[in-house]
């Protein structure tokens, strides 16, 4: 068997970062995250470094926006993987360069890990950060790097955990504010499966220069759908109350961020159907449930009982 590749995580701390970290180290890959010296005094970041010192995971120095650095450790791998946030997506730019400098990358992962930014159907303010997505992909392959883009859809602990109820932090026990007619179907993954899905992917070259969709059958629910299972395990009948598309967008202007940023994702998904509403060609994607039968994913039926 060859050997696994060795993966750094640019982004390594963060939300979904450390589950990708922790399933690299999991699986036998050797697992590099790149940190800023600084952050080693972070009391917040003290439990996750402790963490990796556990699993085995080796801790890089260096920084985004030190070229150096960055060339210096992406020469240590073979694949890089970037979760960074929001904020940091446009600058993305500075890893292909050292990509590009250092010569060896098998595999780039961009921080993608949400909707498919070339099929989505999006309103402002959330459209600009899937145009900056959408930009760097052009980019990574106009410059003939080797890649893999990760489409989870949703985190279900962000989106699952409240039944997208935002600003609350658990799921609703009376009345449920549903967008549109609660009919298109979304799609929910819990972190750590996207983390464990992600890292399959390095090695295989069924997803080299391919989407990669995680879209497990039992994770595929329409909101109208979604409440009903949640009604059965509490057991007790919700007020739906249904809100639709031009108030929607009219609630999505006037909004403040981050709120404005969630409502256009969700009008996406909730009204327009953007998650599912294509099938995945061989052309251009494949499903994770399907090459990786053997990854006993969450489902949302089982995730949504740690609330009951």
């Amino acid at each position: 068997m060859s050997e696994k590749s060795k993966i750094l995580v640019i982004g390594g701390t963060g939300k979904l970062g450390k589950f990708i970290v922790s399933a690299g180290a999991r699986s036998g890959h050797p697992t590099f995250a790149l940190v800023r010296e600084s952050s080693l005094s972070n009391p917040a970041k003290s439990e996750i470094f402790e963490s990796y010192k556990c699993s085995g995971v080796t801790l890089l120095f260096g920084d985004l926006y030190d070229h150096e650095s960055l060339v210096k450790a992406i020469k240590q791998v073979d694949v890089v993987i970037s979760s960074v946030g929001h904020s940091l997506l446009r600058d993305q730019d500075r890893i292909i360069a050292a990509i590009k400098e250092a010569g060896n990358v098998k595999r780039f992962f961009p921080s993608e890990f949400g909707n498919d930014v070339d099929r989505i159907d999006v309103v402002v303010p959330a459209k600009t950060a899937y145009e900056i997505k959408a930009k760097l992909r052009r980019t990574i392959e106009s410059e003939g790097i080797p890649y893999t883009y990760v489409c989870n859809f949703f985190f279900a602990g962000y989106f699952l955990s409240t039944l997208s109820q935002f600003g609350t932090t658990a799921p609703p026990r009376d009345k449920v504010i549903i967008m549109g007619d609660g009919n298109p179907k979304a799609v929910f993954n819990k972190e750590d499966d996207i983390g464990t899905y992600t890292i399959k992917a390095v090695d295989d070259p069924r997803t080299l220069n391919k989407i990669l969709y995680i879209r497990p059958p039992k994770n595929i629910y329409s909101f109208n759908d979604l409440v009903s299972l949640w009604e059965k395990k509490i057991g007790k009948t919700l007020e739906r109350i249904y809100v639709p598309e031009e108030e929607v967008l009219k609630n999505i202007k006037e909004a403040s961020p981050p709120l404005n940023v969630e409502l256009s994702i969700s009008h996406s998904v909730y009204i327009k159907g953007s998650q599912t509403n294509f099938e995945i060609e061989p052309s251009f994607g494949v499903e994770a449930s399907e090459l990786y039968p053997d990854v006993k994913y969450t489902t949302v039926d089982e995730y949504l009982d740690q609330f009951v």
